[in-house]
């Protein structure tokens, strides 16, 4: 692979957190835990939280806060995301405990042969229309089950989400502020009983993606991020705080636009998808060498451009299962800061992520107090 690239290491990864925790927890487990955490974790605390920022990797860390802000000073190892290192297919792994090749979620949107379109999987939209797709289909398709859901231990299972996260899970706490975040937390965590607490914040990535990861705006998000957290935890007693990234964020600025590249496209049978920094393309069957040479041309200066069946026998995407035929038959990795623009209505992010490229490269943040 290209030297700026960063491989995910399934020993030292964020599927290692879920592994963990699902071991803990009395979930099925298969996979390779964190014995730092695991140590951790025999000293059972009555509260355990779990707190996913997005986009909070190593980088925009070590960009936004300072050796002895909270966050930073608790890092207890450098763990690498999953790759594509977007929030579909990371969230989903944390979430799964779960391969992308095992759940399928690899990135903002997937072609599906069936429907014969680019599905954006989150939304549940056709990415060429904005119209919702058959509903149930991607459940049906690409089902999976969070860890916690399995779980068979004394400790209550929380979830506190943004209020556009719709889940069925049991005890879900919606918030929309990032103040009314912290506040469902301390709450439960003040609750009799052992507790569980799966939490998620969408920033700072949304943030960075429109400001950039060093912005004045991603600083002030972090900062209070950094700062919220820290008074919320010293007035919490007997909790164990467990703080990771689904991936970081690079900054961008240049815009690649391949939906007009009409020379290139017409190699295509399907229009390109997935990721801006990890792009996937399905290509007609006899123009494949004439796809390889004229993309390398026109792109090899910012994107490298590997076959999808080689990536899946290097274990990029780990496990075994059978969605490798979602990953199409190349998929192109950013290693520039300028990236691709799907279609017309994509957005021109200044901070971006997917890539191969130190966005891969998130903290593992871990903190325990017996006392209050």
């Amino acid at each position: 692979m290209n030297d700026p690239f960063i491989k995910p290491d399934f020993h030292s990864n964020i599927i290692n957190i879920s592994a963990t925790l699902a071991e803990f927890l009395g979930c099925p487990n298969d996979n390779p835990t964190l014995p730092a955490l695991a140590a951790e974790l025999k000293k059972q605390y009555k509260n355990i939280i779990f707190l996913i920022f997005d986009g909070l990797g190593t980088h925009p860390i070590d960009v936004n806060l300072s050796d002895g802000d909270f966050l930073k000073r608790n890092i207890r190892q450098t763990l690498t995301s999953v790759f594509p290192s977007t929030t579909t297919n990371a969230t989903t792994t944390l979430l799964s405990n779960k391969y992308p090749m095992e759940h399928g979620w690899f990135g903002w949107c997937l072609y599906f042969e069936q429907l014969h379109s680019v599905v954006n999987l989150f939304p549940e939209t056709n990415a060429d229309t904005g119209e919702p797709i058959e509903a149930g289909y991607l459940k049906r398709t690409l089902p999976f089950v969070p860890f916690y859901k399995e779980a068979k231990s004394d400790y209550k299972t929380s979830v506190v989400v943004p209020e556009y996260w719709d889940n069925d899970d049991e005890n879900r706490y919606v918030w929309s502020t990032h103040d009314e975040l912290f506040r469902y937390i301390e709450k439960l965590c003040g609750d009799a009983g052992r507790q569980f607490i799966y939490a998620y914040c969408d920033d700072p990535d949304a943030t960075m993606h429109r400001f950039g990861v060093s912005s004045a705006e991603a600083k002030r998000v972090i900062g209070k991020l950094n700062g919220k957290l820290e008074e919320t935890f010293g007035r919490l007693s007997n909790t164990l705080l467990i703080v990771t990234a689904d991936h970081g964020q690079v900054d961008v600025g240049d815009y690649i636009y391949l939906y007009k590249d009409a020379e290139l496209l017409s190699l295509l049978a399907a229009p390109p998808y997935m990721e801006s920094r990890a792009t996937a393309f399905r290509v007609k069957a006899d123009c494949r060498g004439q796809f390889e040479e004229m993309f390398r041309k026109k792109y090899g200066a910012d994107y490298e451009l590997y076959e999808s069946a080689e990536l899946v026998r290097e274990n990029y995407f780990g496990g075994t299962g059978e969605h490798a035929a979602l990953l199409g038959d190349y998929i192109a990795v950013g290693k520039t800061n300028r990236i691709f623009l799907l279609h017309e209505r994509a957005h021109p992010h200044k901070g971006h992520h997917a890539s191969l490229t130190e966005e891969m490269l998130v903290p593992l943040i871990f903190i325990g107090k017996k006392e209050g």
